[in-house]
């Protein structure tokens, strides 16, 4: 494979297939590797086909902008179907996640098991030497290692989201955008005549699209009321099913106010599966988390365990230091220096060593106390 360092004029040799979702930054990704002399070519991938023919389909608007993108770009737009494998090794996940009352991230593991895995072995068999997308992530090569860091738009960032790919994959990535502000990539854009310049990001996830998300999950998991009660077990109302809240929730409880009660919110403390109780608290102290078991670890870089470094529980988070180490049953054992709220398992934890991406895990163990 050629090194995408070599940046000598035999670059138009160096095939590289973009994901071009028809949005913005895969296009103006597009449009900067050919601009650099790689022969380019687009990929649309259909992930979803449970709604084809109803107003939440988007797929044939999306494949519109990317050809329109790609003939404005003079690019062969390429075609494939992965929609069973997202059921199979996504969507499958994601339900029996929420069936055991966990919170998962379907975008991540989109990630690892689509956008990547899929991707890299579809472009093989196109010839690509490489594949390239549009997330907001910077890769460096120091000595023929692949280094995965922090975009520079801040508040775009997306090396979150990558945490689960192999890094072998990686290894086979380009991301064009590494450098760019999001707002820069818009302007770009729209000075290139690219009629998406404006389309609005999306959002969420993404096999939900605008609906409702309990109107959508209602589609697959079947409601199971059962009492929503406080720490000490008074029931002060009655929830639609465990699998619709999330810890540290606080929309969509509907307790209301009760006598004798403080005005202050309530939220989701516990979702109690032997019993069917979903617990709710006043008190935010009662989220509070100072360590976390993660299981299916993957890292990036070689690490030497324990290990001092940055994490994140969630997206947009503030790095958070912390210790991790080995514990059983391949697990990490990971101490927060500051308690940190409303960790929900099933949920991902990304690993830094301040701006470079070292790995992450899915969080399996989570307890919440003041104590703890």
């Amino acid at each position: 494979m050629h090194s995408a360092a070599n940046h000598q004029s035999d670059l138009s040799n160096i095939s590289v297939i973009v994901g071009m979702s028809g949005g913005v930054d895969s296009s103006v990704a597009a449009y900067l590797l050919k601009q650099q002399g790689y022969a380019v070519a687009g990929l649309f991938m259909k992930n979803w086909d449970e709604d084809d023919g109803t107003e939440y389909c988007t797929a044939i608007d999306d494949l519109a902008d990317a050809q329109a993108t790609c003939d404005a770009l003079n690019i062969k737009l390429h075609c494939a179907n992965f929609a069973a494998e997202y059921w199979d090794n996504v969507f499958e996940h994601f339900l029996i996640e929420y069936r055991q009352l966990r919170t998962p991230n379907p975008d991540i593991l989109c990630n690892r098991e689509i956008k990547f895995r899929q991707f890299v072995d579809y472009a093989q068999t196109l010839g690509a030497d490489y594949i390239a997308t549009g997330h907001y992530v910077k890769r460096t090569e120091v000595q023929d290692t692949v280094l995965i860091e922090k975009g520079a738009d801040g508040n775009k960032d997306q090396t979150y989201f990558i945490q689960a790919v192999p890094k072998q994959q990686l290894q086979k990535c380009l991301f064009p955008l590494g450098d760019w502000l999001k707002s820069d990539v818009r302007k770009l854009a729209m000075e290139l005549g690219l009629q998406n310049h404006r389309k609005k990001d999306s959002t969420g996830i993404c096999f939900i699209g605008e609906r409702r998300f309990a109107d959508f999950l209602r589609t697959y998991i079947n409601d199971q009321p059962g009492p929503i009660t406080d720490l000490e077990g008074r029931v002060l109302g009655t929830h639609r099913g465990l699998h619709y809240y999330t810890i540290g929730q606080r929309q969509g409880i509907n307790v209301g106010g009760k006598s004798g009660r403080l005005e202050s919110p309530w939220y989701v403390a516990a979702k109690c599966q032997t019993d069917n109780r979903l617990e709710i608290t006043q008190d935010e102290r009662m989220l509070q988390s100072s360590w976390l078991h993660a299981v299916d670890v993957n890292w990036l870089t070689d690490v030497e365990l324990p290990l001092r470094c940055q994490a994140k529980v969630r997206y947009r988070q503030q790095d958070q230091q912390c210790r991790v180490q080995r514990a059983c049953n391949n697990r990490l054992l990971v101490r927060f220096d500051e308690p940190q709220r409303a960790v929900a398992e099933g949920q991902y934890i990304a690993f830094y060593d301040n701006t470079q991406l070292l790995g992450g895990g899915c969080i399996d163990v989570c307890p919440r106390s003041p104590n703890h």
